[in-house]
């Protein structure tokens, strides 16, 4: 008889409306491939060298405040610009595409983008702040997502985090970056489609279908409060990805009361702790908020939700790579996201450094 557990198999993603492809049984195999040196442990409290560290000189020149909490500034090497001229680039005589765009095409793009250290210890991260400083942190993000969405030229406010140099980011103080563009980014637009969809056919939100769905088979969930869920998705690609979801159908962070914006500093704080406490180590993932638009319109299909994707697969030198049949054909994962909820859920909430 089929089973999840135990024979290949594809999942639908019905945010994106794409496939995974799973394959419970290569967790057996031996692994011969590349091994990562963990980076050290032990960082200071301040670091002199630091650009992100209160009193530092950054890379551009300016020199940063002795802040005390949480700092917000202005990319000094943003990917968008406010002043990036309006235009498009159509060469002449270049035939259109399928849905009349022609096949070399670009528009210009407008935006900016804004770094959020998230305390001024040179030595901590999420899992590490306390909530009371977490909470802080997401009152900050609701600023920032009602300045920037504010803009009359931002159409979308993206919160998110590096953690790790295995994950990009260029400094291990705890921070995160948010970037306001003037279009809806590619990967949101495709689960603005679905969302409004799916309220047009049923009447109810996507996310909190799904939600209930989860709270009742118990199967994924790794953490709850009373006003958000961690949970490894069903379609998860990554080997310890999770979605944390508001339980309350509601669209960005700035809608949130204040228990409801310390239960999402709680969530954080308990899911990362389990994260480091997997394969002790400082966990590195890519953390981002999903929220609705910010061009003016209602978007009542919306539902907010934060997705985690961390590398690691078998220990803290062995990383999961996108190559191959990933890259050329559709995302595919070994352990399946059942087993990773459950190994996840197991873990102490106590960060193991303490």
């Amino acid at each position: 008889m089929f089973s999840l557990n135990d024979h290949p198999h594809r999942r639908f993603n019905p945010l994106t409306r794409e496939w995974i492809l799973v394959s419970p049984h290569r967790t057996r195999r031996p692994w011969q491939g590349q091994i990562e040196q963990p980076a050290p442990e032990q960082r200071p409290v301040y670091d002199p060298a630091c650009y992100l560290c209160p009193g530092n000189a950054r890379a551009g020149g300016v020199t940063n405040p002795v802040y005390d909490q949480t700092f917000v500034f202005t990319n000094d090497f943003a990917a968008l610009l406010p002043d990036t001229p309006p235009g498009e680039y159509i060469p002449s005589g270049i035939q259109a595409a399928a849905g009349g765009h022609p096949l070399l095409y670009a528009r210009s793009e407008r935006g900016t983008c804004r770094v959020v250290c998230f305390s001024p210890r040179h030595d901590l991260t999420l899992a590490e702040m306390s909530v009371d400083a977490l909470t802080r942190v997401v009152d900050v993000w609701a600023e920032q997502f009602d300045e920037l969405g504010a803009l009359p030229y931002i159409g979308y406010v993206q919160i998110f985090e590096n953690r790790g140099a295995m994950m990009g980011a260029s400094n291990p103080h705890p921070h995160g970056q948010i970037w306001a563009t003037e279009h809806l980014p590619l990967n949101v637009a495709r689960e603005d489609e679905s969302q409004r969809d799916y309220l047009a056919v049923t009447g109810r939100s996507l996310l909190a279908d799904y939600l209930a769905i989860e709270l009742e088979r118990q199967e994924r969930i790794v953490c709850i409060n009373d006003h958000f869920v961690a949970v490894v998705p069903f379609w998860a690609v990554w080997p310890f990805e999770t979605l944390i979801i508001s339980r309350r159908h509601t669209g960005a962070i700035t809608d949130l009361a204040p228990s409801e914006r310390r239960a999402l500093a709680d969530i954080l704080k308990r899911l990362t702790t389990r994260y480091d406490n997997l394969f002790q180590t400082s966990f590195p993932y890519s953390l981002g908020f999903h929220q609705r638009p910010t061009d003016g319109v209602a978007h009542p299909a919306w539902h907010l939700h934060a997705h985690v994707y961390p590398p690691l697969l078998r220990s803290a030198t062995v990383r999961k790579f996108m190559v191959g049949f990933e890259l050329l054909a559709e995302a595919q994962r070994d352990i399946t996201p059942e087993q990773a909820a459950e190994r996840l859920r197991s873990l102490s909430e106590r960060h193991y450094r303490e």
